[in-house]
């Protein structure tokens, strides 16, 4: 997958400051320091597009990323840390919330999992809220590279059952395993052609 041109499209904490035009959006949330802005690097073919950090709990605005202007990354706050005062989680929580509920053009949010840990309560909170609403919802379990290959299916097949669901799919950003898969699933959501580049 090539994209030509990849820039940050907004940097938002509430509705008027969301990109407007009604291109389809895939979401990524998860836990702070899963890796959401590295794989969105990754997909991209960018190293900053998105801001990374070591340090948990960097991202607190919700961040949209145009794709050729065909396509949106949207990167969530990560949830989870446990240095973020009670006052500025809720805060972050109703920001993502309002977001989610009132956002058309969502096509799927993927929740990711490291692929070493088990699903936590917040990660299945989420993914039942998501449900609730009945907003499109995967899980990508990532970090796949560090776990022995002939442990990843286990690992896989864990985190499935956590979920309740069929699939989980494996990612990792170092050694691409997955990227075409996952790639393959966006481009399926947003309903744009493998043909036309984005």
């Amino acid at each position: 997958m090539t994209i030509g041109q990849a820039e940050m499209a907004a940097c938002a904490v509430k509705p008027d400051q969301y990109p407007k035009g009604g291109i389809p959006e895939i979401v990524f949330a998860g836990k702070s320091n899963v890796g959401k802005s590295t794989l969105i690097n990754c997909l991209a073919g960018r190293k900053r597009l998105a801001r990374s950090s070591s340090e948990p709990g960097k991202t607190r605005t919700v961040n949209f990323y145009s794709l050729d202007g065909k396509l949106m990354f949207v990167d969530l706050p990560g949830y989870g840390y446990a240095k973020i005062s009670r006052s500025e989680s809720a805060k972050w929580g109703t920001m993502v919330e309002s977001y989610l509920k009132g956002r058309q053009q969502i096509k799927c949010v993927l929740i990711l999992a490291d692929i070493r840990r088990d699903p936590d309560a917040m990660d299945l909170q989420l993914f039942d809220y998501l449900n609730h609403f009945s907003i499109g919802v995967a899980v990508v379990a990532t970090k796949s590279d560090k776990v022995r290959k002939t442990l990843v299916p286990a690992r896989i097949k864990a985190i499935a059952k956590a979920y309740g669901i069929k699939d989980v799919m494996p990612f990792s950003s170092l050694s691409k395993d997955g990227f075409s898969n996952l790639w393959d699933f966006i481009l399926n959501k947003a309903e744009i052609s493998e043909q036309s580049p984005i």
